[in-house]
């Protein structure tokens, strides 16, 4: 029975512990927990077009704990899957507020792009894609997806609102949304930078019991069955999967969840030690299989890409390394789906703050920008500004892309590109123009 279970999760008695990799598992869960809240909050602007907040939330749970249990049981590594951030705000703000597509439309374009995603695994074609984006764009992708959420974040709080004269301005600050929004971005901060375990979920289940007094915050149970996913579930829309719309949006959505679960995997093993004598890090394409079978998953449910989460460091920091820490956060997850009252019962006045820490959590990349070899950097400010500024975490890609091509291609820097970039960036440029 021991060999079978350590078979099971990749586990070794002799170097592992089952009381480590618990911890571990609880530690990741407590950390990621609140996208239960965030996305059915980020997607109850879909409401109105008949995509009940409700469903998103069983859908988020699940396509959680299906990922995660992906990743658990085949790739054997401590690494747990929910919905992304950054991809979800593409999905409802971007393609169906922006774009005008039908959220049908949009979990179509996610399922293709799963699917491909597993394509360009197996065939390890992904290495060409990702090889073939600048270092600088990759680290100005994540930082413009950090300002582009931590934007939405304070809409959602009423602290930034529309305005005819600036285009946007201050919010009323004395408002009771505001002024809970507020009193939630501090209390999360501290929590923050005190590195309580858990901060984020535990800021935004406090702001929203402050709320209850304000009759801000609405709660109407605590223990429910999961609400049903039937009117989201498999609703995919095939007319336009041949158009330069759907291919676009696919390609954003497989940028984004390549760079994301890359730069995750890479960077979380590299700094736990969980790479080889070489630096390589062992299991990788089982790892980025259990990405892309999560997503697959995730938009037959109902919602918008599944990817690998950053917040899993802090259950390898706990000591979690194998397959057994994440299929704690499964359990976790599983166990989730039955307080639904709670979670979708919290406001956007509480969940808008963590998504300014979201974002200011993704700018550690600007470091990393030659911000004096302007052959770089202008590229780079192209895409971080366009994502929030244009409202379009794609416009903000496509647009750096071809920046960074026609500027090093002027300038005779004839080696920074490559035939992919330019091919990526020549049918960006084509779709501005016949589109």
């Amino acid at each position: 029975m021991k060999p079978a279970f350590e078979k099971l999760f990749g586990f070794e008695s002799a170097k592992h512990s089952v009381r480590t990799e618990i911890l571990a598992g609880v530690t990741t869960f407590l950390t990621m927990a609140y996208i239960l809240a965030v996305n059915p909050g980020i997607f109850s602007a879909l409401e109105g077009q008949g995509m009940p907040t409700a469903a998103v939330f069983t859908a988020t749970a699940l396509a959680a704990l299906v990922g995660t249990l992906v990743m658990s049981l085949y790739a054997k590594k401590p690494f747990a899957l929910a919905p992304g951030m950054g991809l979800n705000a593409f999905f409802v703000f971007t393609v169906c507020l922006g774009m005008g597509c039908s959220w049908q439309f949009a979990l179509t374009a996610v399922l293709l792009e799963g699917l491909l995603f597993i394509i360009l695994t197996v065939t390890n074609l992904r290495t060409l894609i990702v090889d073939a984006i600048p270092v600088t764009l990759k680290n100005a992708i994540g930082i413009g997806i950090g300002l582009y959420i931590a934007f939405i974040g304070l809409k959602n709080a009423g602290i930034i609102v529309s305005n005819e004269a600036t285009s946007v301005g201050l919010g009323n600050l004395g408002s009771p949304e505001v002024i809970l929004a507020l009193i939630g971005f501090f209390i999360t901060s501290i929590l923050v930078v005190l590195k309580v375990r858990g901060g984020m979920l535990i800021g935004i289940l406090v702001t929203a019991l402050i709320g209850i007094p304000m009759g801000i915050t609405k709660f109407s149970g605590i223990v429910s069955a999961p609400p049903s996913i039937a009117p989201i579930f498999c609703q995919f829309e095939w007319a336009e999967i041949l158009s330069w719309k759907m291919l676009g949006v696919v390609i954003t959505f497989l940028f984004i969840d390549m760079f994301d679960t890359i730069g995750t995997v890479v960077g979380v093993s590299v700094k736990s030690g969980m790479v080889d004598d070489k630096g390589k890090v062992e299991g990788i394409g089982k790892m980025l299989m259990a990405d892309s079978v999560a997503t697959v998953a995730g938009a037959c449910f109902g919602t918008s890409t599944t990817t690998t989460y950053i917040e899993s460091a802090s259950g390898v920091a706990e000591g979690g390394r194998t397959g057994l820490t994440s299929f704690t956060v499964a359990v976790l997850f599983a166990l989730a789906l039955f307080f639904s009252p709670v979670f979708l019962a919290i406001p956007s006045a509480a969940t808008g703050p963590v998504l300014v820490i979201v974002g200011v959590m993704m700018m550690t990349p600007v470091k990393k920008i030659d911000w004096e070899d302007y052959s770089e950097a202008i590229p780079a400010l192209v895409t971080l500004l366009l994502m929030p500024l244009a409202y379009s975490i794609s416009e903000g890609i496509m647009l750096g892309i071809i920046s960074y091509v026609v500027l090093n291609l002027c300038t005779g820097k004839l080696k920074k590109l490559n035939p992919t970039l330019c091919i990526l960036a020549a049918l960006f440029v084509c779709k501005y123009l016949f589109m």
